[in-house]
C-alpha cells in the first residue's frame, strides 16, 4: 500500500497507526553493493534520488521507500519458509550497460521486497552469508558475469553459471578476513544490528567513511582475485584491458566506473587501490597467511563430469536454424 502521512507516525523507515505496523518495500534501485541505503523516494513516493554521504553518516537515518507493506504479511511469508532472522539478502535483477557494476548484491534489514530484487536463502551461518555477498560483489566475478549476461536481467539461470567459491574454501583465516570487512561495510545503521549480532559483534554501527570503505573493498577485490588464481597482470586486465594491451585494444570491462572516477577523482581510483592492496598483501605476507601464496592455492571449484555425447538422447543437442533475411 502507498501511504500518506495523515493518521500515521513515522520513525526512521517505519510506519504505524492504531491497528497496523508497516515496513518498507525495497526496490532494486534502493540498494547497491554493501549499502542498503543507496537511494530513497520523496514524501509523495514519486521521485527517487541517491542518498548523500551526509545522510548516511547518521546511523539512525534510513531511506524512505515508495511503498509500505503490513508487517504481518511479511511475517507470514517469512515464517512459511522458516526464516527468523532480522535481515535479508538480495540482488539487483536489472543490469543495464550504463551501470558501473553488473552483479549487485546487498544484505539489508528485514522488510518487504519487490520483484526487481530477488532474494537469496542459504542454509549457512551468517559469516558465510557475508562471504557469499563479498564474492558476488567482487570485480573478478563481475568480469565473468559480464561475459555471460546477454540481456538486461541477472536471472537465476545466470547465477547458477557463476563460478562462486564453495563454503569449503573459507577456512577460518579466510572467513575472518572477509567477514570483518563485510561487517564494517554493511553495519552502518542501527537497522542492521541483527546482522551484526549474528556475526558475533555487539558494538555500535560503524561510521560511514567513504575513504575507508574504498580501501576495505579494494582489500576484498584483491583477495578474491588471488582466490580465483589470478596473477597481477590478469587482475590488471580485468580492471582495464587497455592497461595491459594498450590504448588501442578493442575491449573494455568497467568503462562506466572508470569514466565516472576519472571525472570525479582525475584517475581510475578503483584500479589503483585494488592493485595497491594486492601489492601490500603480497609484500606483508597476508596472501601466504591466508593460504593464497604462490603454490598454495588449491582448486576450489567442484569438478563437473560431462556426459559422453553418445549417451545423450536424440535431440538433446540442436543448433538453431538460420533466421530468414527479411531485408
Amino acid at each position: 500500500a502507498q501511504l500518506t502521512e495523515a493518521g500515521f507516525t513515522h520513525a526512521g523507515a517505519e510506519w504505524e497507526n492504531d491497528s497496523e505496523y508497516f515496513v518498507p518495500l525495497y526496490e532494486a534501485k534502493m540498494i547497491h553493493q554493501f549499502d542498503h541505503r543507496w537511494a530513497g523516494f520523496d514524501a509523495a513516493g514519486e521521485a527517487s534520488a541517491d542518498a548523500t554521504s551526509a545522510a548516511k553518516s547518521d546511523p539512525a537515518w534510513e531511506p524512505r521507500p515508495r511503498y509500505w507493506v503490513p508487517d504481518s504479511q511479511v511475517t507470514t511469508w517469512l515464517n512459511a519458509i522458516g526464516w527468523r532472522r532480522g535481515w535479508l539478502m538480495g540482488w539487483r535483477d536489472i543490469a543495464n550497460v550504463v551501470n558501473e557494476r553488473t552483479m549487485i548484491a546487498c544484505i539489508f534489514p528485514r522488510a518487504a521486497v519487490g520483484h526487481s530484487e530477488p532474494l537469496f536463502f542459504l542454509d549457512q551461518e551468517a559469516a558465510l552469508w557475508s562471504a557469499f555477498c563479498a564474492n558476488l560483489n567482487s570485480m573478478t566475478l563481475d568480469f565473468v558475469a559480464r561475459q555471460k549476461i546477454g540481456g538486461t536481467h541477472v536471472t537465476y539461470g545466470y547465477l547458477k553459471q557463476f563460478p562462486i567459491l564453495p563454503p569449503s574454501f573459507y577456512v577460518a583465516s579466510r572467513l575472518s578476513f572477509v567477514m570483518s570487512r563485510v561487517r564494517e561495510l554493511t553495519y552502518t545503521s542501527h537497522k542492521m544490528a541483527p546482522f551484526a549480532r549474528d556475526l558475533g559483534y555487539e558494538g555500535p554501527p560503524f561510521a560511514w567513511d567513504e575513504d575507508r570503505r574504498t580501501h576495505l573493498r579494494a582489500d576484498l577485490d584483491a583477495f578474491y582475485a588471488r582466490a580465483y588464481g589470478l596473477n597481477r597482470d590478469e587482475l590488471r586486465y580485468i580492471l582495464d584491458p587497455a592497461d595491459v594491451k594498450g590504448d588501442d585494444y578493442p575491449s573494455e570491462t568497467f568503462r562506466v566506473l572508470k569514466e565516472r572516477e576519472v571525472r570525479q577523482f582525475g584517475e581510475y581510483r578503483t584500479r589503483r587501490l585494488v592493485l595497491e592492496a594486492w601489492d601490500r598483501m603480497e609484500a606483508d605476507g597476508t596472501f601466504v597467511n591466508l593460504g593464497l601464496g604462490a603454490g598454495q592455492i588449491a582448486s576450489t571449484a567442484p569438478t563437473v563430469q560431462r556426459p559422453a555425447l553418445v549417451t545423450l538422447p536424440d535431440g538433446a543437442w540442436i543448433r538453431a536454424a538460420q533466421q530468414p533475411n527479411d531485408a
